[in-house]
């Protein structure tokens, strides 16, 4: 007898694969083709730094004692309670509670989980160029129709666009018709970085007009400038209107070992009053069988040598100036790559994944096409400082050397 379970019909609206997937396979057919290319990556946010000393040892201590009667641990390590106090006085100087800190697996799979709190109908808005998890997972709950193939959107999701004309920040009266706005600040992939007056203005929206706020943070630790926050609720009334979801993956390196966290404050409620706390937290026992022990061991430890964690940030951060000088001295203009660890370049009248091939083809280094992020981020390319040293300064000079004018 044929099967009878149907398949879930809003993968069927989604457009063609994940970006960063394909994007593997450029890079696999460019070395298949030319087995002796020697191509740098600076496409993907991949972390490339080795852990800090203690930070590694904390997590081998832990992982070898698991290995004995006194050592091991199952469900609910006794760390998270302590790792949760951590994050809300380390990360946040107490303006969380550690009751409203959710620990997780990673930033991406907590936006993906985020969906199932709201209602079918609930409407989302985002940044448009944006990390792609934000509109996928929004189709995939159904909150949209299938793409349009002449504006690469889909129709019931509110694009808020991020371009240079205003300062890529978005006109946020756009998601006037949205319950739910998403917005990653410092923004992934322009680098743009939202002012202490333009998160003000974030909140002011959402508090008058009864919006939630699910608020990406991933990049906070590459925020230098005082005039930024690094958190929504350094912003008066931010509590009262936001989630806010983080992770370890670029502040400590941690993008294979996995570990994040969600904060959602007591006063932030649904339409109907629940509070949108004790919705996470039935998602969280339900779903999620909680952030494995050892990641947790190596996030205390992180916590306990932000120093040592810093200043990798800040290596990276150095990577960014070279790429910014790079860009200059090619009479490219660029925009982010201060407050953030991703340029994004800009080649007017140039098509997006075109660029891509061009970089990839005659400088043989890898970035990521904007328009994989949005339509607005057409003609643009994302340039990662997430490299080791040697391999920034040698993408450069072969940037230079291709694109710089005599």
């Amino acid at each position: 007898m044929p099967i009878t379970a149907p398949r879930n019909e809003n993968f069927g609206k989604l457009a063609a694969g994940y970006l960063f997937p394909v994007i593997g396979k450029k890079k696999k057919d460019y070395m298949e083709a030319n087995p002796g290319a020697k191509l740098i990556s600076l496409g993907i946010g991949d972390t490339t730094c080795p852990l800090p000393g203690p930070i590694a040892d904390a997590m081998a201590a832990y992982a070898k004692g698991l290995g004995t009667l006194e050592g091991y641990e199952g469900y609910d390590p006794k760390s998270e309670s302590v790792l949760q106090e951590k994050i809300a006085k380390v990360l946040y100087n107490d303006m969380v509670k550690p009751n409203e800190v959710f620990i997780s697996d990673g930033s991406k799979c907590d936006l993906g989980r985020l969906q199932i709190l709201f209602g079918q109908a609930a409407t989302v808005a985002v940044q448009d160029p944006a990390y792609p998890v934000y509109v996928d997972s929004s189709v995939i709950f159904g909150r949209s129709a299938a793409c349009d193939p002449t504006t690469k959107q889909y129709p019931g999701i509110t694009y808020m666009p991020c371009t240079m004309d205003n300062g890529f920040f978005p006109d946020i009266n756009l998601a006037k018709d949205s319950d739910i706005i998403v917005f990653c600040n410092p923004n992934n992939p322009t680098g743009a970085c939202a002012t202490r007056a333009q998160m003000e203005s974030l909140v002011k929206f959402a508090k008058d007009n009864g919006k939630i706020i699910l608020f990406d943070s991933a990049y906070a630790a590459f925020i230098t400038d005082p005039d930024c926050p690094k958190s929504i609720y350094e912003i008066e009334g931010g509590r009262e209107v936001a989630m806010e979801s983080s992770s370890f993956s670029k502040l400590a390196g941690f993008t294979g070992v996995r570990l994040g966290w969600i904060t959602c404050p007591e006063e932030l409620k649904f339409a109907d009053g629940t509070p949108v706390k004790q919705d996470l937290a039935r998602i969280m026992s339900t779903l999620f069988n909680g952030a494995g022990s050892v990641a947790q061991a190596g996030g205390l430890a992180v916590l306990d040598n932000m120093e040592e964690v810093k200043a990798i940030v800040k290596y990276y951060g150095e990577n960014a100036k070279l790429i910014r000088e790079c860009l200059t001295e090619c009479g490219i203009t660029y925009f982010g790559g201060t407050n953030a660890p991703y340029t994004f370049a800009h080649f007017p009248g140039k098509d997006s994944w075109d660029m891509f091939d061009e970089i990839l083809t005659k400088c043989e280094v890898v970035t990521t096409p904007g328009v994989g992020f949005g339509p607005a981020g057409q003609g643009y390319v994302r340039i990662s400082a997430f490299g080791q040293r040697d391999n920034v300064i040698e993408a450069c000079a072969r940037l230079k050397k291709h694109f710089k004018k005599e």
